[in-house]
């Protein structure tokens, strides 16, 4: 007789056995990113301890109310996790209303418990954008006559010149810029990279990029590389292996601090500079949208609020009757 984890016998964990259905429908046929996954992974395991805490371990016994008590225990916190913010419960609903409704369009359970529950509004926070001064000072703060420097410069000004998430361009290898330097010898080229759900796009890549990276490839990354065992990787860590997400951000914090930025920066900052000043300049929403590799142009358009406040700031500052 079948026994589960903690010696009962006759049960069988089928909320479990539906978590892991969903997670490789995500994975396989919806093709996300293992970020995505995990963070999928986490909201789904921190229900199904939800769940247990209250007795249920049959998904015919989850119902509207049990769904709804869900973002109100995350809200307050418990013994275990600490209370989460707005934004994390928000997406720990998203996670939860997909999985009930995955489940329930293939007919592994009866009703969606789960279609009326939604996410609490998180309101509307606002990308921050540094100016183009600060990105100027940040590019200009890695040493360019180190391996490292040369490098942290590559990754700075790939960034901010094609607005690739940080994700995307740590997967990028040798080889995906070799062809495009290549091409740039006969004009415009442009950088190919996989975004979200390896949805791929391509994104034009400009002097300046092309200048950091041929100098990290040919006067730091083989200084780099010779600590490691051939790894393709564009970018390297000192170890001569592929550079992390997290390593990357440790970048850009570095650089910052050389820059003397008061400001707050995180892994997207300059990407959303990047979005922020293609708009200041006159670049249509819907061209942004490709850039970014958005699937809809309503997250594009929240850069168009970042544009308005700014001009509301020029305003207040310049025009002698805006006081």
């Amino acid at each position: 007789m079948e026994q589960d984890a903690d010696g009962g016998a006759g049960r069988h964990d089928r909320i479990g056995d539906l978590v892991a259905t969903f997670l490789a429908h995500l994975g396989v046929e919806r093709g996300l990113s293992g970020n995505t996954l995990s963070n999928y992974r986490r909201d789904l395991d921190r229900y199904r301890g939800y769940l247990a805490g209250r007795g249920i371990t049959d998904p015919a016994a989850i119902t509207e109310a049990v769904v709804g008590g869900f973002p109100a225990q995350l809200s307050a916190g418990d013994p275990g996790h600490p209370p989460l913010a707005a934004s994390s419960v928000a997406r720990a609903v998203v996670a939860v209303r997909s999985f009930h409704r995955f489940a329930a369009r293939e007919g592994l359970i009866g009703a969606d418990p789960a279609a009326d529950v939604h996410p609490p509004s998180t309101g509307r926070h606002l990308p921050k954008a540094l100016t183009v001064a600060q990105v100027e000072a940040l590019l200009a703060a890695p040493d360019r006559d180190t391996p490292v420097g040369l490098r942290d410069a590559a990754l700075l000004e790939l960034l901010y010149g094609t607005g690739a998430r940080v994700s995307e361009v740590v997967r990028l290898d040798v080889d995906d810029l070799t062809a495009v330097l290549r091409a740039l010898a006969d004009g415009p080229a442009a950088l190919r990279l996989f975004g979200k759900g390896s949805k791929e796009r391509l994104v034009p890549f400009g002097s300046y990029a092309a200048r950091a990276v041929e100098a990290w490839l040919v006067r730091g990354r083989p200084a780099m590389a010779s600590r490691g065992g051939g790894d393709p990787a564009l970018l390297l860590n000192s170890r001569g292996t592929r550079l992390s997400r997290q390593s990357a951000w440790e970048v850009i914090r570095r650089a910052a601090d050389g820059a003397g930025l008061e400001v707050e920066i995180s892994p997207h900052t300059l990407r959303h500079s990047y979005a922020t000043h293609l708009l200041d300049g006159g670049a249509d929403v819907r061209v942004v949208q490709e850039l970014l590799g958005h699937a809809s142009v309503t997250t594009t358009q929240i850069y168009t609020l970042v544009t308005v406040d700014h001009l509301r700031e020029v305003y207040a500052e310049s025009h002698p009757r805006a006081r």
